[in-house]
Formats: structure tokens, C-alpha cells, sequence
């Protein structure tokens, strides 16, 4: 508010005195005007009142003159006669304009500063028949003098204006703030209470939109940490679950001797189990804070790597895996080269084939293709397994869901691979597409962004 009272008062002043100013200017001109005139007729009178008298300097201290001042001036320029100062000090008054013009055209007038600061003099002149030369002249206030009058006057106007502007400033600051004050920033649609602040009502929108979008984020990552946290709490106890059983009953000798292989088996396989869940969610982990901090720094500097190598080694662990399961696993395709983290790719890839190993039948096949497609760097991995229904496609990517639940923890599944390999494409900035149907199977394609032409000298794999 007390910018606008500054501002205001500022602006009352500034206009108070450009009306003040302007006030004693036309003040002046009328007095001038005024005055010259009635000097002009007085002149004349008390001229022709000389001219009819044999003595003009007796006849002149005689009159009565009042606020005028009249000078007797021979043709030489002497003063003869002054009504306010005695002559024997004055100077020649030829040269005088108004005397001077009276001299040669019968009358003269003339108007300049007196000596008294902030009076203007008036003269009036006229030749007698004498040939002598009769001025009469009056002060009257300039400008100056006019606004000193009005001190006292002004002073009270400031004030007046000082007081209005503080109690006008308050009514226009709440007129202008209350508006504004009640802005709802809560809704997503905001019309500005002026036009000037449409600006600022779409910016403030805007962020309550991103505020919203963000609010939705959190909570939807809190949910999904508190359902993860829960998985994976139930994911743990399952094997931890077996092998305490089979332990503590080989422990207590309630185990006969012939069934301990089994048992020791039993252990061994839920112990493998537990570390690839536990490998799983330690990738999934670090993959998701790199997401967080936007930060791909985690898992030290991308590089080169030519997919190829890479799908055909995760062939080769996957070899003994796929025939146990009865399963061939095949690789074609030529050496392209991404930009991306090795052992990351080495995830996505062994995870998709273990997906389509695990999910195959027996004398299935899974196809490994590596190569370039519409110019973009490719994996894609299909099978001939038992296919995902349509209603389940768009959730398999999710963490620890499984469309065969008992058929996946029967082979060693942890419900996290699919969901590795959607966090790893994203690292890598890469698009994941799903095309299946039941009972015939299922094609995964991760297609990588194209690495720029000067680094796409693919070596020979």
C-alpha cells in the first residue's frame, strides 16, 4: 500500500502544481492587462490635464496619485519631476524605451522587472505639448510573488492532498489486492480478475497442474514401494520358509538317511532361488534410483556395445536351462552397436530368454533375432511357449506378476524379469513392445535408440 499512497501522493502534487502554476500565470496576464489599461487611460487624464495648465511640475504634486508613479521628462531626457524620488539623483531617462517611443510617436508603453524581486513594472507614456514627455508607472505581482502569497494556502492543499491520498491509496490498494487475494491457485482453470495478470494466473495453472501431476507421482510410487516392500517380503519368506523346514528336520534327525540328498536338494534349489531374487531386486533397486535422481551415473559411463556378442553369450548360459526344459534356443541377426551400460544389456537380454524358456513347452523354441530394424539397433526374442492372455499383456511388466504363478516359482522364477528389462530399456531410452496370443506364443522387441553415424563402425562378432 505505500507504493500506491507514494505514488499517488506523487502524482496529486505533481498535478497541484502544474494547476497552481498555471493558475498564477493566467493571474498575471489578467493583471497585466488590466492595469495596462487603466494605466494607459490615467496617462491620457492627467495629460491632458498638464497640457491645459501653464505650470505642469506644480500641477503634478498637486494630484493625487495614489499606487502610481509619475516622471516629467524633458525632450533631452532630464527629470524634471518624480513623485517617489527627489530628481537631483536621478539619471537621464532618454534612453528609456517607453520615453523614447513617446518622443517619436506621441505615446510609448513598456513593461520589465522591478527592482523588487518578484514585481513586474508597468510604464505608460505620453508627449505633452509642452514637447516634455509625462510617464506614469505601477508594480503589480509576478509570478513569484503570486505563489508566495499563496504560501499559507498551499501548504493547507498539500496537507488535504497528503490525507486523501493515504485513505484513497487504502481503499484503491484493497480494491486492487482483494481480487487478486481471492484467486483459487487450488483449480486448474484460472480467469485473471484483470488482464494483466492472465499472464500470471496461466503460469499459476500451469504449476498447480505440475503440482497435481507430481502429488499423483508420489503417491503412486508410495503405493507401489508399499506393494514392492510386501511382495517382496513375501517373496522371501517362501525359500527362506523351505529351507528352515528342511534344515531344522535334517537338524532334529527326523530325516532318514536315504531322503537327505533330497532334502539337501530341496535346500540347494531354494537357496539358488533366494539369490536371484535377491539379484533381481538389487538390479530393480538401482535402476530405480537412477530413475529417481536422474542419474545414470550409478552404473558408470555408457559405452559401445555390439548386441550381438552379448545375446550370443546369454544363448550360451541359457543352453543348459533351455535343454533341461526341453527347449532349443537359436541366434541370428549381425553386430550392431548401442550406446548403453554392458551389463545391463546382459540383464535385459538373459532375462527375456529365461521369460521364454521358462514359459515354452517341451519342443518348443526360442529365437534370439540381434540386428538393425527401420534403423534402429534390435533384440527381439519370441517362443513358442503358452502365450499371455490379452487382459494380462499390459501387466506383465509389472513387478512380481505372473500369469502362471505356481508355474513360475516350480521353475525358478522370481516375478522380476520383465520388469528389469522395462527399467532397463528406459535407461537406455529404448522401446519395449509385447506381441503374443495363447497357446501359440509370445514376441518381445526392445528397440535402442541409433548411435550416431561416426560411432557406428560395427566390429565383426
Amino acid at each position: 500500500m505505500s507504493r500506491v499512497f507514494v505514488t499517488l501522493l506523487s502524482i496529486s502534487i505533481l498535478s497541484a502544481a502544474i494547476a497552481t502554476l498555471a493558475s498564477a500565470l493566467l493571474h498575471q496576464s489578467t493583471i497585466m492587462a488590466e492595469a495596462e489599461t487603466e494605466l494607459g487611460h490615467e496617462c491620457q487624464v492627467i495629460a491632458s490635464t498638464l497640457n491645459a495648465s501653464d505650470d505642469e511640475v506644480a500641477e503634478l504634486q498637486r494630484l493625487e496619485l495614489g499606487e502610481m508613479r509619475a516622471t516629467l521628462v524633458t525632450p533631452e531626457g532630464a527629470v524634471l519631476f518624480d513623485s517617489v524620488v527627489a530628481t537631483t539623483g536621478l539619471v537621464g531617462h532618454g534612453t528609456r524605451p517607453e520615453i523614447a517611443e513617446a518622443l517619436a510617436n506621441g505615446t510609448g508603453s513598456s513593461v520589465r522587472a522591478s527592482d523588487t524581486v518578484g514585481y513586474i513594472s508597468i510604464y505608460q507614456a505620453r508627449r505633452l505639448d509642452s514637447g516634455n514627455v509625462l510617464r506614469l508607472s505601477v508594480d503589480r505581482a509576478g509570478v513569484f510573488s503570486i505563489l508566495l502569497g499563496d504560501l499559507g494556502i498551499l501548504g493547507l492543499v498539500l496537507v488535504g492532498l497528503a490525507i486523501f491520498s493515504w485513505f484513497a491509496s487504502r481503499k484503491l490498494a484493497a480494491g486492487l489486492v482483494q481480487p487478486i487475494l481471492e484467486i483459487d491457485v487450488s483449480r486448474l482453470s484460472l480467469t485473471a480478475p484483470y488482464e494483466e495478470l492472465q499472464p500470471l494466473t496461466d503460469r499459476l495453472a500451469e504449476q498447480q497442474a505440475e503440482l497435481v501431476s507430481q502429488m499423483e507421482e508420489l503417491k503412486s510410487a508410495d503405493t507401489m514401494r508399499r506393494e514392492f516392500t510386501a511382495n517382496v517380503t513375501h517373496e522371501l519368506k517362501t525359500p527362506i520358509a523351505s529351507i528352515m523346514g528342511a534344515s531344522e528336520l535334517m537338524r532334529d534327525g527326523y530325516v532318514l538317511d536315504e531322503d537327505v540328498p533330497g532334502f539337501a536338494a530341496r535346500i540347494n534349489d531354494e537357496s539358488q532361488r533366494l539369490s536371484a531374487l535377491v539379484n533381481d531386486i538389487l538390479t530393480l533397486s538401482r535402476l530405480d534410483e537412477s530413475e529417481r535422481a536422474q542419474n545414470q551415473g550409478l552404473f558408470g559411463q555408457p559405452e559401445l556395445v555390439n548386441l550381438l556378442p552379448v545375446a550370443r553369450d546369454v544363448c550360451e548360459r541359457m543352453g543348459g536351462r533351455a535343454d533341461h526344459a526341453e527347449v532349443s534356443i537359436n541366434l541370428d541377426g549381425t553386430p550392431c552397436l548401442v550406446r548403453g551400460f554392458p551389463r545391463i544389456i546382459d540383464e535385459l537380454v538373459a532375462n527375456l530368454c529365461s521369460n521364454a524358456i521358462r514359459y515354452n513347452k517341451p519342443g518348443g523354441e526360442v529365437n534370439v533375432f540381434v540386428g538393425p530394424v527401420d534403423g534402429l539397433p534390435t533384440v527381439r526374442v519370441s517362443d513358442t511357449g503358452i502365450g499371455i492372455p490379452e487382459e494380462s499383456q499390459g501387466k506383465v511388466f509389472e513387478r512380481f506378476y505372473r500369469v502362471e504363478a505356481s508355474r513360475s516359482r516350480a521353475s525358478g522364477g522370481t516375478g522380476l524379469g520383465l520388469a528389469i528389462v522395462k527399467h532397463a530399456a528406459m535407461l537406455h531410452g529404448a522401446d519395449v513392445s509385447l506381441e503374443s496370443e495363447v497357446g501359440k506364443g509370445t514376441t518381445i522387441t526392445v528397440s535402442f535408440p541409433a548411435v550416431d553415424a561416426s560411432e557406428a563402425i560395427v566390429p565383426k562378432a
